[in-house]
């Protein structure tokens, strides 16, 4: 289940954001391809230029006689809806790709232990967070900011997950290779994880992990991001 999860998350960040890396101990074919520069997109007898989530300008590539194109960028300026499923291990297009699971609640202590007030968890992600973030699909997700104020998105939340620390700041140190860090700090161990910088150069991100003292055999990340 867990090289299940650590796959999906991987691929999701090179299918949505069309992005690529090397990826230890997972189990992906390494491949030669070409960046296909030469090859312009025309939508409705317009010039369209493919960008990712930051703006940068994405190039198609060619392997084996067959161009690929970025699917997020295609599906937005098609006005075809998009998400990656994190639970389900998909990336969702068209309908049904807003369906979201059900809220759940989260475990009650055991009797005679002490805990803190109960916190409202679920299964829903922050809208505000990029589409491609990785979160476990065992996550219980506890937000405490989701705002969109003058027009800059905002989301601060935290959430506990069975999965290591050292897993998910594999997961986390890759993702942030991949969509590129600006004044990085990072450190992973099996104790701990907090990584910080500016994501895509532009978007102050924060992730902290350490095991849950009130949670035994879970550990708790908390997450911030903004758009600038």
């Amino acid at each position: 289940m867990r090289k299940k999860w650590l796959i999906a998350a991987v691929a999701a960040g090179m299918t949505v954001t069309g992005s690529a890396g090397v990826y230890a101990g997972a189990k992906l074919e390494q491949i030669k391809a070409y960046l296909n520069h030469s090859l312009g997109i025309v939508v409705d007898g317009n010039p369209f230029w493919m960008k990712d989530g930051n703006g940068k300008t994405l190039t198609p590539i060619t392997y084996n006689g067959l161009t690929y194109l970025p699917v997020q960028s295609i599906a937005t300026v098609l006005k075809v809806p998009i998400n990656y499923d994190s639970v389900n291990y998909k990336v969702r297009i068209g309908q049904g790709s807003q369906d979201i699971p059900a809220p759940t609640t989260a475990p009650s202590p055991a009797p005679g232990s002490t805990a803190p007030a109960p916190v409202t968890e679920s299964k829903v992600r922050p809208v505000n967070l990029p589409s491609d973030f990785p979160i476990p699909p065992d996550a219980l997700i506890a937000t405490t900011v989701d705002t969109d104020a003058g027009g800059v998105k905002k989301a601060a939340f935290s959430y506990s997950t069975q999965e290591t620390l050292e897993m998910m700041g594999f997961v986390y140190s890759e993702y942030v290779r991949i969509k590129g860090l600006d004044n990085p700090s990072e450190s992973v161990s099996a104790s701990n994880v907090r990584i910080t910088g500016r994501l895509g150069g532009n978007s102050p991100l924060s992730i902290t992990g350490k095991a849950s003292t009130a949670r035994p055999g879970y550990n708790i990340f908390t997450i911030t991001w903004s758009e600038s």
